[in-house]
């Protein structure tokens, strides 16, 4: 796995979890192409190989931003042309968050808004230190969310709250997002980082080929009917029947001593 990227910083945690953080805190972390490309190349080499992380964490750089959105700076000049095919690459980037096979948990450090704001909607769920703060402002620059805003924010707070938020682009605060439905709990900033690490952690204790099986479940179940959903879910669960996890899982459990799953 590539370890280096310009506008991110990666640490890997006890093996298994990666950390990363959005680096560049000169700008509030807002995103340039250069930190699209590099989230692009990050996630969709997960397609193909996990190299043992079973667990990803994402976090800002500093105490003030988690992103600020897209670098209005960068952007200012561009020619249509320019900007569409900028953006292009900003919804790869997304999909590749989305279909990304392992658990990615978001730990909101300050502000998210704009596009730091639709990858909070995209990561499968997030924490909150007490000073975040939310937006999708769009609308108020003449465009509208075109990273996934429109799509996940409603799956994950509703459609009504869905749309004051992204009509009016007012901001709302870590308590309200809590509240909401877009993230799952509110930590104190200098605990935030630690809190997610330990959740993390837990997650990839498990049996990585049911994580990713119970993962894929729900996100695809939702799109679904029940019915649909159902006979998916049993086409998931048949996949680790025969897994050396599952035959391990059982054997750790009446010995009384913890697993050593393998992903295998």
């Amino acid at each position: 796995m590539k370890s280096e990227y310009e506008t991110l910083a990666l640490a890997r945690n006890d093996d298994h979890v990666l950390l990363v953080r959005l680096n560049r805190p000169q700008a509030s972390n807002a995103m340039n192409t250069r930190m699209g490309v590099d989230l692009m190349e990050l996630f969709e080499q997960f397609q193909l190989d996990a190299e043992g992380v079973r667990a990803i964490v994402i976090t800002g750089t500093g105490e003030k931003a988690f992103c600020a959105g897209g670098d209005l700076k960068e952007r200012n000049g561009m020619t249509d042309e320019q900007w569409l095919k900028q953006h292009a690459m900003f919804e790869r980037m997304l999909r590749a968050i989305v279909a990304c096979p392992i658990p990615v948990i978001g730990a909101i450090n300050g502000v998210a808004y704009g596009g730091g704001c639709e990858i909070t909607a995209a990561f499968d769920f997030a924490y909150a230190s007490e000073n975040a703060r939310f937006a999708l402002p769009e609308v108020t620059l003449g465009i509208m969310p075109g990273a996934g805003g429109t799509q996940n924010l409603p799956r994950a707070i509703g459609e009504r709250r869905a749309k004051e938020v992204i009509l009016t682009g007012a901001p709302f605060s870590a308590q309200e997002a809590l509240e909401w439905g877009l993230i799952n709990r509110v930590v104190p900033q200098a605990n935030l980082v630690e809190e997610v690490l330990k959740t993390a952690g837990r997650i990839a204790r498990n049996a990585p080929v049911s994580i990713r099986q119970a993962k894929q479940s729900i996100h695809r179940g939702l799109q679904m009917s029940l019915a649909d959903g159902l006979a998916f879910e049993i086409e998931c669960y048949n996949r680790m029947v025969g897994t050396e996890d599952r035959h391990e899982g059982v054997r750790a459990f009446n010995e009384k001593r913890p697993p050593n799953f393998q992903g295998r």
